[in-house]
């Protein structure tokens, strides 16, 4: 016969107002196999918990049930309480009576919220006879880190990481870590110089003894579970050989080509050889290969000529890196969504319209100009600029229903830049609401209208196009009523923050879910913002959504801290609420592999003496098993069980209703 325990807790006044917490005990105890109740204010409470311990000691208790707040908030404290008096902590159950009692039946009579709450106890109760004395998980644990994207996200995630103690393989799509943040002049709200404040850290992270970077690179494949990943890593050809360089540059003066230069956002023309920026870690040049004459037609090669270290060779291929990683953060960033979408503001027609970022690389003093702000067209200094906010953002026409975040205060910088370099000019912004929230952050705005002088005009613009050499803007100003019409030199958009091309694929690769924006999915958005429900692979940066620098450092040092109490201990445990096949009944028809999200679930082969392959079975992975019990719903043959929700459970539980 079962000895269970069943306390009952008033919550405050959170239970108690509208259920009869002294009833719910008293019937309780009326239950087969029920030797102890009890109704208290606070069970989770220090003196809730050490009661709870006493009595499970004294009274020899094998199972407890504790009617009180969602399993969510307080399961792992009362499993931890009972550990500690000696019961298997999977011998305790949770009745949620506030949530679905309390809260949602406000009677003063009391009289639903007690039913309903006798009866969910019950049903409880029943559910724990069948428990089974579970153990915890230990999984090996894979110390070593992988960390995808090389922007300021992903480089403090991995020199606060490898400062632990732990080596970490940062890996980098682009021929220089640096990411976004590279191309920015200065930044909000401080206005620090972008690439003062990042250069050390791409130093030091290039430096570091614990952090091994691979850039012109991506992921190809990933295998594994938490604590043990197995990653490979497209390493593309360079053409150069990295331990052979030594970053002179003479191969792209020398080299004859160019293209267009994407890290100055097509301001301006590259050489086919080149690095990124001056800055560029490693500092070791890439060759475009659709571009070069030499790889596609076997003609030039001055490159190759004039490099002493005899570094360049054409004849280089892709490289499969095979990694073996106990965790992995994903920090790709972000991207503007294509202005070639915005051709009502004149974007392909009129050459003056730019993006943020191409006014970003216009004001820096490493940018195409030299830091100075002149139109792409004429190479004459604007007069007179527009800037357009909410260009994509919030807009479904366009796909983006969200709020971009940072547009409200770049283009508040972008004014002031603009002032500071051209002090006879005037700018002009259009903004559907000023979204200023952050430290300092609405100070500055009102900085760069009361000293800087941007003008603000509150409202949408309707059209833009040239007239006489200038570019018209018609707008609304909803403020004073009246119609808009200003003669600019030029226009700046500030659209649409949207997630990577590729997203999408990286995030099969990884088992990770994503948005329909195709930004990654948190765990939990309040409670576990950096976590995904892929145990072991974490979110920093702009890849979960829109979001500026600060915060990005902060999740990037968020998910370092849980790495680094992932690898805390040799092994990891974890709870045991996984799947589990009954061998004798399994047919293998792979409903269930197709079924899970999660890959858990593998083919095994059962074999004779001799080696000989008499069937196949499913058999589940507890490393990658999240215990959502999909596969026991999708298996025909039912001989897939969820331990801790077992069919037997169920049963029990429904027919004590």
């Amino acid at each position: 016969m079962s000895r269970i325990g069943v306390f009952v807790c008033q919550c405050g006044n959170n239970i108690a107002s509208t259920v009869d917490t002294k009833k719910v005990a008293e019937e309780m105890s009326k239950m087969p196999g029920v030797v102890y109740t009890c109704d208290y204010k606070f069970m989770c409470s220090a003196p809730g918990q050490e009661n709870l311990r006493e009595i499970v000691k004294a009274q020899k208790l094998d199972g407890v049930v504790v009617s009180a707040c969602s399993p969510h908030m307080h399961e792992k404290t009362f499993r931890k309480a009972c550990e500690s008096a000696g019961l298997n902590p999977y011998k305790c159950e949770i009745s949620n009576i506030r949530e679905q009692c309390s809260w949602v039946h406000h009677d003063k009579t009391k009289k639903v919220g007690t039913i309903k709450s006798i009866d969910l106890t019950r049903m409880t109760i029943e559910r724990l006879k069948k428990n089974r004395p579970l153990k915890n998980i230990n999984i090996p644990v894979k110390k070593r880190a992988l960390v995808i994207g090389g922007g300021i996200a992903g480089i403090q995630a991995a020199l606060d990481i490898a400062d632990g103690g732990i080596e970490v393989i940062l890996v980098e799509k682009e021929p220089s870590i640096g990411g976004n943040m590279a191309r920015l002049s200065e930044t909000f709200p401080t206005m620090d110089c972008s690439q003062c404040i990042l250069t050390p850290k791409m130093v030091e992270a290039e430096l570091h003894d614990n952090i091994t970077i691979y850039t012109w690179s991506e992921i190809e494949k990933v295998d594994g579970y938490i604590g043990n990943f197995t990653v490979q890593i497209r390493k593309k050809a360079k053409y150069v050989d990295e331990q052979l360089c030594t970053g002179c540059g003479e191969c792209i003066e020398k080299c004859p080509f160019k293209a267009d230069n994407e890290f100055e956002m097509k301001l301006n023309k590259r050489k086919v050889i080149y690095t990124p920026f001056p800055q560029a870690v490693p500092n070791i040049p890439v060759i475009d290969a659709p571009h070069c004459v030499k790889i596609q037609k076997d003609k030039c090669g001055a490159c190759a000529i004039i490099c002493g270290p005899n570094a360049i060779d054409f004849k280089q291929k892709d490289q499969i890196i095979t990694e073996e990683v106990g965790a992995i953060i994903v920090a790709t960033g972000y991207q503007l969504m294509p202005n070639e979408r915005f051709g009502e503001y004149g974007y392909g027609k009129i050459k003056d319209v730019i993006s943020g970022l191409q006014f970003e690389r216009l004001a820096s003093s490493s940018g195409p100009t030299g830091g100075e702000i002149i139109r792409p067209s004429d190479g004459n200094v604007p007069k007179s600029v527009v800037f357009i906010q909410c260009v994509g953002s919030r807009d479904e026409k366009k796909g983006v229903a969200y709020c971009s975040k940072v547009c409200c205060m770049y283009t508040a910088k972008h004014t002031m830049l603009y002032k500071h370099k051209v002090h006879d000019g005037q700018s002009y912004v259009f903004y559907m609401d000023i979204r200023s929230a952050g430290k300092r952050y609405e100070e500055f705005v009102r900085r760069a209208i009361e000293h800087d002088g941007a003008m603000y005009l509150r409202g949408r613009v309707s059209r833009v196009y040239e007239r006489n050499g200038k570019i018209v803007v018609q707008g609304a100003d909803t403020l004073s009523g009246n119609q808009v019409e200003i003669e600019a030199d030029m226009v700046v958009l500030a659209t649409a923050i949207l997630a990577r091309d590729g997203a999408d694929t990286l995030a099969q690769r990884l088992g990770i879910g994503y948005d329909k924006h195709k930004f990654y999915n948190e765990y939990h958005p309040k409670l576990r913002p950096v976590e995904t429900v892929t145990g072991g692979i974490y979110l920093a940066g702009t890849c979960a959504g829109p979001m500026d620098i600060p915060d990005s450092v902060s999740m990037g040092g968020a998910t370092a801290s849980k790495v680094l109490g992932l690898f805390s201990s040799d092994e990891m445990s974890r709870e045991p609420i996984t799947a589990i096949v009954n061998r004798a009944i399994c047919n293998a028809c792979w409903d269930c592999l197709n079924a899970c999200p999660y890959s858990a679930i593998e083919k095994e082969s059962e074999n004779d003496r001799h080696g000989n392959i008499l069937r196949w079975l499913a058999k589940v992975n507890d490393g990658l098993c999240q215990g959502c019990g999909i596969c026991v719903a999708a298996c025909r043959s039912k001989c897939i069980d969820l331990q801790g929700y077992t069919d037997e459970q169920v049963y029990a539980a429904i027919n004590a209703f």
